[in-house]
């Protein structure tokens, strides 16, 4: 959530650079007219409460003294009832300055190249060649299901489309991608962490899922509370530090975590309808950081590298890109893409997003640090992919594909194998 402060200070500026997130002038010009209204309410309100305040010390000291306070009375009554009345307007006008202020987008940083969509989005590098095979690449679901290790047929009979069943050498190749990924991070500082795969809606509008995306996500009663299966582990472990102040000398804090992921895909049909790049449930290892504000873009580096230690060390070719003001999610203030490359598809498919919120999650979730002077502030959040389990071996079966039919492994994943260096339809299972 953006400081109001911030935007009362310059709104000019603020609507140039949330103009390139979609956001009207009018909704800022209406924004602040509510803050301007309340600030007046709130000034009338507190007069009437010290004037109250005064005229109940006078009924006080008449009484003391066995005079008449009728009249201070009858006053004292008409200025509650202004107060109630005030009170009522002033909680209206609150609510709808924050229908508002937490509907805007995160500022996109000056770095950020500006433009509407993914069309915009900038590439920094290139990792990793592109294999050129003496074969027509085949898509990784007809190989996964040709070698037996993936089902989406019975999956969509026993839940429907976008789900799928992991078989044999399929759900080892998952859990090995997952587990390296996990040991990776530790190697890097990152302490694993278990979250719950529920949280409540304080956690979902701690990092900004609520109430901008109620419809991508999916909601159970639990004991009669609204309980959300988490879109990502980043809401969990992100939330384990709200509500918290921290210690600056503890800063930066690093935690990790393999969870299942549970999204609904609105506005996705028709998108990706095969395979394992678009799903309603899906592997993802989340990496989330809590920094002091002067290291948040050097500590979104690092996050990127990280992520991009993953894909160097499995051998994947892929490019990163600084996506546009207008492609970024509702929360980051910049945000990197590993995008990997499937040869069945001809492009690069994302795998990864790194992204800084600065103090935009904090805000929300009251995530803050005491510095060296006692001075208690808002923390910096960043947040990536490290990776999207599903989507890697969708990654790893494309292009470690053979001619035959086989898949071979990565080296670096033959050790979580159990020593098996190829899938093959006779060891599939």
């Amino acid at each position: 959530m953006l400081d109001i402060k911030l935007i009362r200070k310059d709104p000019e500026w603020i609507k140039n650079k949330l103009a390139s997130r979609g956001v009207t002038s009018e909704e800022i010009d209406e924004l602040l007219s509510y803050d301007e209204k309340r600030r007046e309410l709130l000034v009338k309100t507190e007069t009437l409460k010290e004037e109250r305040n005064k005229v109940s010390q006078g009924i006080a000291n008449k009484k003391r003294n066995k005079e008449d306070a009728s009249d201070e009375i009858a006053a004292m009554k008409q200025v509650g009832a202004d107060i109630k009345k005030i009170d009522a307007d002033l909680e209206e006008t609150q609510g709808k300055m924050n229908y508002i202020l937490v509907r805007l987008p995160n500022i996109p940083d000056d770095s950020v190249p500006v433009g509407p969509d993914e069309s915009t989005n900038v590439e920094i590098r290139k990792v990793g060649a592109v294999p050129k095979e003496n074969f027509k690449p085949r898509h990784h679901w007809d190989i996964g299901e040709e070698l037996g290790i993936l089902d989406f047929e019975q999956a969509t009979k026993v839940s429907g489309s976008r789900f799928v069943y992991y078989i044999g050498m399929g759900a080892r190749l998952e859990r090995a991608v997952y587990n390296f990924m996990l040991d990776q991070h530790q190697k890097e500082g990152y302490t694993e962490v278990i979250p719950p795969y529920l949280v409540n809606n304080n956690a979902m509008f701690g990092t900004s899922q609520f109430p901008k995306f109620t419809e991508d996500v999916y909601t159970v009663m639990v004991d009669e509370n609204p309980l959300t299966l988490i879109p990502t582990a980043e809401v969990p472990l992100t939330n384990y530090f709200a509500d918290k102040i921290l210690d600056e000398k503890d800063l930066p804090k690093y935690v990790t975590a393999l969870t299942p992921c549970f999204r609904s895909e609105a506005g996705s049909a028709g998108r990706d309808t095969r395979g394992l790049i678009r799903m309603h449930q899906f592997n993802k290892v989340e990496m989330v950081k809590v920094s002091k504000p002067e290291e948040s873009y050097n500590e979104l580096e690092k996050l990127t590298a990280n992520a991009e230690n993953i894909l160097k060390q499995l051998g994947l070719p892929y490019h990163v890109i600084v996506l546009s003001s207008g492609d970024a999610s509702f929360s980051s203030a910049k945000t990197y893409d590993l995008e990997v490359w499937m040869p069945a598809q001809d492009k690069y498919r994302e795998v990864s997003s790194c992204s800084n919120c600065l103090d935009f999650q904090a805000r929300r979730a009251h995530i803050r640090y005491r510095d060296e002077n006692g001075k208690t502030k808002l923390a910096h959040t960043l947040n990536g992919s490290g990776l999207a389990a599903g989507r890697t071996v969708a990654a790893i079966l494309e292009n470690y594909q053979n001619e035959d039919g086989s898949v071979t492994i990565p080296d670096v994943l033959v050790p979580y194998m159990g020593g098996v260096t190829k899938i093959t339809k006779e060891n599939a299972k």
